[in-house]
């Protein structure tokens, strides 16, 4: 829907550093609960999707064009999940989907479903989620960026999301009147811009 679409704020984040759009129905997770130093989170809780964002010590033998996946399957590994990652999409994105980004800078996406248990609940509560997950390298200022966004697909009646938004399988965004994940990760992307380069210890780029 074109009125959903449209919703979303500009965001400040670590301090007014980075800068980006968010869709308008994401609250900050930091006016409801700690977050680390090194992340930003956004949170729709009537859909319990997320959007996560992350700085991280640049990987030197992480190759690249596949810096996204080798991500992915780490995160993955980080939640016991290994043995359900599916990829669906790699390096679905080109210079154009972030134009304030130098061309230089490499950037790259890659999607796929795993099965993940909310906070500390077991694996009978594990949902199935769709992660979209780009990666932004900044190999000057020895920093990589993780953008992610979380987007449930079948939520287990065990889970704690259960209570919120129903177990079993998700609206589909459009149905609900909201931005596709997707379309999120685009939107996100698309706006990003580092407005202070010091957050990363540098005075500049």
């Amino acid at each position: 829907m074109a009125a959903a679409e449209e919703s979303f704020v500009e965001r400040g984040l670590f301090g007014g550093a980075i800068t980006c759009c968010i869709p308008a129905n994401f609250y900050d997770v930091s006016n409801m609960r700690e977050v680390p130093n090194n992340q930003e989170a956004f949170v729709d809780p009537n859909r319990d999707e997320s959007i996560i964002m992350e700085l991280l010590e640049f990987k030197t033998d992480v190759v690249d064009e596949r810096s996204s996946l080798w991500f992915l399957q780490d995160l993955a590994i980080e939640q016991g999940s290994e043995q359900t990652l599916v990829v669906e999409l790699e390096n679905g994105i080109t210079t154009a989907d972030v134009p304030n980004l130098e061309a230089s800078i490499p950037v790259n996406v890659t999607v796929g479903t795993l099965a993940v248990a909310k906070a500390r609940q077991g694996d009978d509560a594990r949902n199935l989620v769709r992660v979209h997950l780009a990666n932004i390298r900044l190999r000057g200022v020895e920093t990589d960026v993780l953008i992610t966004v979380y987007e449930p697909l079948i939520i287990n009646e065990r889970s704690q999301s259960a209570a919120v938004v129903g177990a079993g399988t998700t609206v589909p965004a459009a149905l609900a009147g909201c931005m596709a994940a997707p379309d999120v990760l685009k939107l996100v992307l698309s706006t990003f811009r580092i407005c202070d380069w010091s957050l990363f210890g540098y005075a500049d780029k």
